[in-house]
């Protein structure tokens, strides 16, 4: 949960009645966030827990699903970055930014897909990067794990298609900046729709080149 796509997310399925349940690492930020939407008329909760450690984000799924219910749709929107080409790149580096980029998508997905599978309903949604289809050099740890996140998307996508789980990506082909071609509720709303799609015409991917 973020100022950026991360409110804009929020406030998109808030307005379709959804109860959010919102994660990041600060909970002073959460609780401001989580104030500010309930004033607006939504129903959020906080859950303070840090992408890149999977027991902070195991629980506190396990707690936004005890407080609000099944969850029909996650979305995951933390990334973590690291200046510079690969040829310096340390594999402990690397492995920080994957921590996030990677593995924290997986484990939160695969908290969630027992009750999906469960009630044969449910939208796994992911923040994906232009990088991930063209890597650029000073870029490089970013590059990767978004490469390396699109292939997750694709290969839960294949898994649990045939068990009414949507999973999909919405890869942004730019920077993410309000008052223009990608403002973050323009890319919202890109989220929405793939949620939305009907049975036998979901989408992997949706490239958003603003």
């Amino acid at each position: 949960m973020g100022r950026g796509l991360g409110l804009s997310l929020a406030q998109r399925f808030g307005r379709e009645g959804f109860r959010l349940a919102l994660l990041a690492r600060s909970q002073a930020q959460l609780q401001n966030y989580s104030g500010a939407l309930e004033l607006d008329g939504y129903t959020a909760r906080a859950f303070c827990a840090d992408a890149a450690h999977p027991t902070q984000l195991i629980s506190a799924i396990r707690e936004a699903f005890r407080q609000l219910g099944p969850i029909e749709v996650l979305i995951y929107n933390a990334y973590s970055g690291q200046d510079g080409p690969a040829s310096t790149l340390s594999p402990e580096a690397l492995e920080a930014t994957l921590r996030v980029n990677l593995y924290g998508a997986l484990v939160a997905a695969q908290q969630v897909i027992p009750s999906m599978r469960a009630r044969r309903k449910g939208t796994l949604l992911f923040t994906g990067d232009g990088l991930a289809l063209n890597p650029q050099p000073h870029q490089a740890a970013l590059s990767i794990g978004k490469a390396s996140l699109r292939a997750l998307v694709g290969s839960l996508s294949k898994e649990l298609y045939h068990e009414d789980i949507h999973v999909a990506t919405v890869t942004i082909a730019g920077q993410v900046k309000r008052h223009t071609p990608f403002d973050p509720d323009l890319i919202a709303e890109k989220f929405w729709e793939l949620h939305t799609q009907p049975p036998g015409h979901w989408k992997t991917e949706v490239v958003y080149q603003g």
